[in-house]
């Protein structure tokens, strides 16, 4: 399955490299003519996506939010979240507006609020993503390697976890092998993000990873949602 990327800033789409978000400019997408949301949304599903992850920049950076657009763009395509949402009540209030909110290692202020949400919400509605920045666990305020992170998941066993590479976003550079060998929590859906090519879904196929994050080669036109790869889902 092939999940389409759209990073949303002051009510257009943008795109940038790196997480780099001061950098970022509006999105030049195969999907429309210019980055409105919605068009975009609704061409992708148009042409075969069932599901979009969206990263609402503003809310992560706390300098607003997109949260009226996010609510229409989830009436064409079920939205995986990512606001920031670290707390109950953040996690509340954007279940109201998307069908999946994720819970990011970059956002997340202390390790026991993950035990928190999974208690309070069902487990099919929230992701937790595993930021890494060069090699590392990404995060504004904790202090935590993947072996601590691992053993947490392992015991709370989401239904999907987003393994994201932030210095790979944008760069089309490939995915990290190492990193993936290295995550070992089984029976564990993972979605790879960060970088992802076209000739890699193949590769990583056969490893039995078949869930990606693709923003930059999807909206350049290099991969399509429905070309023949070998993807199973």
């Amino acid at each position: 399955m092939i999940i389409p990327v759209l990073d949303l800033k002051d009510g257009i789409a943008v795109s940038g490299k790196a997480g780099k978000r001061d950098t970022y400019q509006p999105l030049q997408t195969v999907f429309n003519e210019n980055p409105d949301p919605m068009k975009i949304a609704e061409a992708l599903k148009n042409k075969g996506a069932t599901r979009i992850y969206i990263a609402d920049l503003d809310s992560i950076e706390r300098v607003g939010d997109n949260s009226w657009l996010i609510k229409e763009i989830n009436k064409i395509l079920p939205v995986m979240l990512d606001c920031g949402a670290s707390k109950i009540i953040e996690v509340q209030e954007a279940l109201k507006i998307a069908d999946f909110v994720i819970v990011a290692t970059e956002t997340l202020k202390e390790l026991k609020d993950l035990d928190k949400i999974f208690q309070n919400f069902l487990k099919n509605r929230i992701i937790v993503s595993i930021d890494l920045l060069d090699g590392k666990i990404y995060s504004k305020y904790l202090k935590i390697d993947l072996e601590i992170l691992m053993k947490k998941l392992d015991k709370i066993r989401p239904e999907e976890i987003i393994l994201l590479d932030i210095s790979r976003v944008g760069s089309e550079r490939g995915f990290d092998s190492e990193l993936i060998n290295s995550f070992t929590i089984p029976e564990v859906s993972i979605i790879l993000g960060g970088g992802i090519r076209p000739q890699d879904v193949n590769i990583l196929n056969k490893k039995g990873l078949n869930k990606f994050l693709i923003g930059t080669a999807l909206h350049k036109g290099e991969i399509s949602l429905n070309q023949p790869l070998e993807i199973y889902d």
